[in-house]
């Protein structure tokens, strides 16, 4: 019995709340259950197609994982001193994953410009080195097991959005640095809610860099 393990994200690129990364284990045989639900990349479904496709999704897998990576610790991958950044924290995370699920191939939407050389970052992570690694740009779209695995992961991110919207009882837009509502929430709240916040992101920084010097 061959078990793929598809792995992506979500939450990358916002200002606002955790990155998620997902890890959807499913036998080789149920592939084809994947696509007749018809999974896809999570960017091209709705929200409640996510939904509903993710209660399918759990039924059909083997296993799956999904990991919150939060502000804090994106924070201290991009602006600290411990030789990460954003790309090859998230490969810390998946070799995680791969290690708990222990497939026989993995495949991973890589979002480095390096898919080889993010393979072999992973790779060196993992305790079984007789896992077939496959890292590609936008895996997403042509491997059902990593279509899987990015809709639970929005499903995630987008449950994180909720779950803040309800501590600070107003909208926060996408999350994102160039929505209007996103930026306008940060200009007012940054320093009330500096938990939710990614603050090695340039438009943090802009933004509570003027904010401080109209402080004088």
């Amino acid at each position: 019995m061959t078990l793929i393990l598809g792995v992506d994200e979500a939450g990358r690129g916002p200002v606002i709340g955790s990155l998620f990364m997902a890890g959807v284990l499913v036998e080789e045989y149920k592939i084809k259950e994947l696509e007749k639900i018809g999974v896809k990349d999570s960017k091209l479904l709705t929200h409640k197609d996510r939904i509903e496709l993710a209660k399918k999704i759990k039924k059909i897998t083997k296993d799956y994982v999904v990991t919150e990576v939060k502000p804090k610790e994106i924070d201290e991958a991009v602006d600290g001193d411990n030789s990460l950044n954003l790309n090859w924290l998230e490969a810390e995370h998946i070799a995680k994953i791969i290690n708990k699920l222990n497939p026989n191939k993995t495949i991973i939407d890589a979002p480095s410009t390096n898919p080889e050389k993010f393979k072999e970052y992973v790779k060196d992570k993992l305790k079984n080195k007789n896992i077939k690694l496959i890292a590609e740009h936008k895996a997403d779209l042509k491997f059902p097991s990593v279509s899987a695995a990015s809709i639970l992961a929005k499903v995630a991110r987008e449950e994180n959005v909720e779950k803040i919207e309800k501590q600070v009882k107003e909208s926060i837009g996408s999350g994102y640095p160039s929505n209007k509502i996103c930026q306008e929430f940060l200009k007012n709240n940054y320093k009330k809610y500096p938990e939710i916040f990614r603050k090695s992101w340039a438009t943090y920084k802009k933004i509570a860099g003027q904010k401080n010097l109209t402080d004088f």
